[in-house]
């Protein structure tokens, strides 16, 4: 060993650490490492202006409206971002009782208050509670393939469809009602296309689709904001550790890199940023988005991913699930509506309709969500998903503002229903630094390929162990697509590094092949100043 390794051993002493992302899970993981004393010289390296990731709160319509995550799903003792969220007091009364915590709800979308009809006018109730109670017990019936010999389906849509083709065949109403029922089912669909995050259910693969944990609670929202969660673990960081406005170009790892103010050491990993500054690091903890790393999989590591790791990058999924905010001067719905569904009975999900998209992208969206009243303010959220959503992206407010209003006066039957005075909506397609909203398990891929995806390099644990670890929503097998299954692998891997350091302190004397830690390099008090 190096006698500059050896003095490095003092206390106070310890590796370079980078993590790349300042969502949820890399917060979560920095957070964690910062309360470690082995790990004195930490930068949290974001891309953007702002921390948080696809968490986005924004003061809009005189209140906090959420253009990222919207809910905690599963508020309960086993989600720790309920438990975080309840300890930082971000949490509304009926969300912390007890009896909302154990409310079981299956994951399953409530019931709207009310459907409208593409024709004009509402829907039956009944029908619309019919229709639901067959799809929701279709949906846990995909969850039963999971140990499966073998599927019915590769994927949960034709299972679905399959399963719905069947029952039809009991249906005894006239045509018109058998449509309707069609078209209800049809904007279901839809919305669990929103949920998991895809363009069609298609998509989704049936063996491993149980193997999503669904914790009990009633989905509940933060009064002042979901970013008040990710400013509050921020604000708990040292000063110097977020670094903005720093988006990365290539990770370069596996090497042996030196440092003019740091001489005679040397370091596992390089990370390049786009602005030409380099961080040498021993561990770089990657959080990024996995519609980043598609995109930018084959420039964004040198050496490039093992082929299997590329590989499980190619074939989950990640999809676009967006939002639609519209402002109102007047309600036009009950004073007790929450959620209002919009059902266009020219649909079916049996039939695969393909109009062009300018032309109907709108029927994708599912319907809209009441907000809490902002003062003289009210607003609608609208959900949509896909293709469709990627392509509301590219439309101007004032074209999704006058589809949008037709739209409401073509289901409500009033021609001359006011007009939303304005709208705010998500591009979490556009975002060049997410490229969507979260992961499902594609047909093609399981549960394996996610546990692929957060195996830390190099893989045969050769050299300097843990130079490159990997966090995010897309790396939880269990609870993918989450806030919650975010912070967790944020945990994950800071809880992987203490481990590694924790067991090289109790080392009394290290040899020179460091089987289990990297070189630990001399304090200079910090990192340099040039690379900040």
């Amino acid at each position: 060993m190096q006698s500059s390794d050896r003095q490095a051993e003092a206390p106070g002493r310890g590796p370079r650490v980078l993590v790349v992302g300042g969502g949820i899970a890399g917060l979560g993981a920095a957070q964690r490492l910062c309360c470690h004393p082995a790990f004195p010289h930490l930068r949290v390296l974001e891309a953007t202006a702002r921390a948080g990731g696809r968490i986005r709160s924004e003061r809009s319509f005189g209140g906090v409206v959420e253009v990222g995550a919207h809910w905690i799903h599963g508020p309960s003792q086993g989600n720790p971002v309920f438990q975080l969220a309840a300890k930082y007091g971000l949490l509304g009364e009926k969300a912390l009782s007890e009896e909302n915590q154990l409310i079981e709800t299956g994951g399953h979308v409530g019931l709207p208050s009310v459907s409208y009809a593409s024709s004009g006018g509402s829907v039956s109730p009944e029908l619309v509670a019919e229709m639901a109670r067959l799809f929701y017990s279709l949906i846990d019936q995909t969850r039963e393939f999971l140990h499966a010999a073998e599927t019915p389906a590769p994927s949960v849509g034709e299972y679905l469809k399959k399963e719905i083709r069947q029952h039809m065949a009991g249906w005894t109403e006239e045509e018109e009602t058998k449509r309707l029922k069609l078209a209800i089912l049809n904007n279901l669909f839809n919305v669990e296309c929103c949920v998991s995050g895809t363009h069609s259910m298609d998509l989704v693969a049936l063996a491993p689709f149980g193997e999503y944990t669904v914790l009990p609670g009633l989905d509940c929202t933060f009064p002042g904001g979901y970013q008040g969660l990710t400013d509050r673990i921020m604000a708990s960081l040292p000063k110097d550790v977020m670094v903005f406005n720093k988006p990365v170009k290539t990770i370069h790892w596996d090497g042996c890199f030196e440092e003019a103010s740091a001489p005679g050491e040397t370091f596992p990993v390089l990370v390049e940023c786009e602005d030409g500054g380099c961080f040498p690091a021993h561990h770089v903890v990657v959080t990024v988005p996995l519609g980043f790393l598609k995109e930018r999989l084959d420039t964004f590591f040198e050496p490039p991913l093992p082929t299997e790791k590329a590989e499980a990058i190619r074939k989950i999924g990640f999809g676009t699930n967006n939002k639609i905010f519209l402002e109102f001067e007047e309600p036009f719905w009950q004073p007790d509506c929450q959620h209002i569904q919009v059902v266009w009975r020219d649909t079916s999900p049996l039939e695969d309709a393909a109009p062009k998209l300018q032309d109907a992208w709108f029927k994708k969206l599912v319907g809209f969500w009441v907000l809490p009243s902002f003062g003289a303010s009210q607003a609608l959220c609208g959900f949509i998903a896909g293709l469709e959503s990627e392509f509301m992206e590219t439309l101007s407010d004032e074209d999704v503002l006058l589809s949008l209003t037709q739209v409401l006066r073509r289901v409500t039957g009033n021609p001359r229903l006011p007009a939303p005075r304005s709208v705010l909506r998500s591009r979490w397609h556009s975002a060049p630094y997410t490229r969507g909203s979260y992961s499902y398990v594609a047909v093609g891929s399981s549960g394996d390929d996610l546990d692929l995806l957060a195996q830390p390099l190099p893989a045969d644990g050769r050299g300097a162990q843990l130079q490159v670890l990997f966090a995010g929503e897309a790396t939880h097998r269990t609870f993918y697509s989450t806030t919650h299954g975010a912070l967790l692998s944020g945990w994950r891997e800071a809880d992987r590094l203490i481990a590694l350091w924790d067991s090289q302190a109790q080392r009394p004397e290290p040899g020179s092949e460091l089987g289990s830690a990297p070189p630990v390099p001399g304090s200079r008090g910090g990192w340099p100043h040039p690379f900040l």
